[in-house]
């Protein structure tokens, strides 16, 4: 079986010791393909430097929310440069966070909206993160001209919230949190097709149970996959397959 990791931030400093092993247990655990999102300036050399140099790795170009701040134009501009010339395969992590600080509300929604942009126009997908403000990031994501194409990273919402995600042409990513007892994503992946599903990791964050409180990494993938087939009632192949399926066509990989 073959799995997809559609976020993980391999390149951080919590593998600075190990990195190489543990991407050895990636490819042993079956996760062939992983996708790294970019967080700030900072994030962008090392996660390109190990995207070039790891087969199936391939990297991403946003501003996380977190990192947003009244200079967050002068950042975006230098993020565009960056990415001329580099093989990004999409636009993120982008999107809203008003869980610890609620500051840059304006200058959040505002660097979301212009980050959503550059995907439509870069023909793009955008990786919304998306913690305590789904109301705000609906609100630009309804102002965006279509077509739009992506994924609701970490998703935390509910049913109705994750079909409205997918009318609009977005992916539910799923991660760790579906191992978690009342994390509520269950009811989400009960509910909606499979082909709309991708997994993902966030490592080194949101480990899975039986591992929860131990750093994460790609190769828990597999434990999520067999959770959501739990849930769904289906073979953990099938969840390989269509999972992994889903991630190629959303980033336009032919192989």
């Amino acid at each position: 079986m073959i799995f997809a990791d559609t976020h993980t931030h391999l390149y951080l400093k919590e593998f600075d010791e190990d990195r190489e092993e543990v991407w050895q247990q990636c490819l042993n655990a079956g996760v062939r393909l992983l996708f790294l999102p970019n967080i700030d300036l900072s994030s962008i050399r090392p996660m390109l430097d190990f995207c070039a140099s790891h087969q199936g790795c391939h990297p991403m170009m946003g501003l996380h929310p977190s990192e947003v701040n009244g200079q967050f134009r002068e950042t975006l501009s230098i993020m565009q440069e960056q990415m001329e010339g580099a093989d990004i395969s999409a636009i993120g992590e982008i999107g809203m966070d008003l869980y610890w600080d609620k500051s840059y509300v304006s200058e959040q929604q505002q660097a979301l909206h212009e980050q959503l942009e550059m995907a439509v126009t870069r023909k793009l997908p955008a990786i919304i993160h998306c913690r305590k403000a789904f109301a705000e990031t609906w609100e630009v994501i309804k102002g965006i001209r279509e077509p739009l194409k992506g994924i609701f990273h970490c998703f935390a919402g509910d049913t109705a919230q994750a079909q409205k995600v997918i009318g609009k042409g977005f992916m539910i990513g799923v991660g760790g949190t579906v191992t978690y007892k009342n994390s509520g994503i269950q009811e989400v992946v009960r509910n909606i097709p499979l082909e709309h599903i991708v997994l993902e990791t966030d490592s080194p964050f949101l480990t899975p149970v039986p591992f929860r409180g131990q750093r994460n990494a790609s190769y828990h993938i597999p434990i999520i996959a067999q959770r959501v087939a739990e849930i769904k009632n289906i073979p953990l192949e099938t969840v390989a397959e269509v999972t992994t399926d889903n991630a190629k066509r959303l980033f336009g990989l032919n192989t």
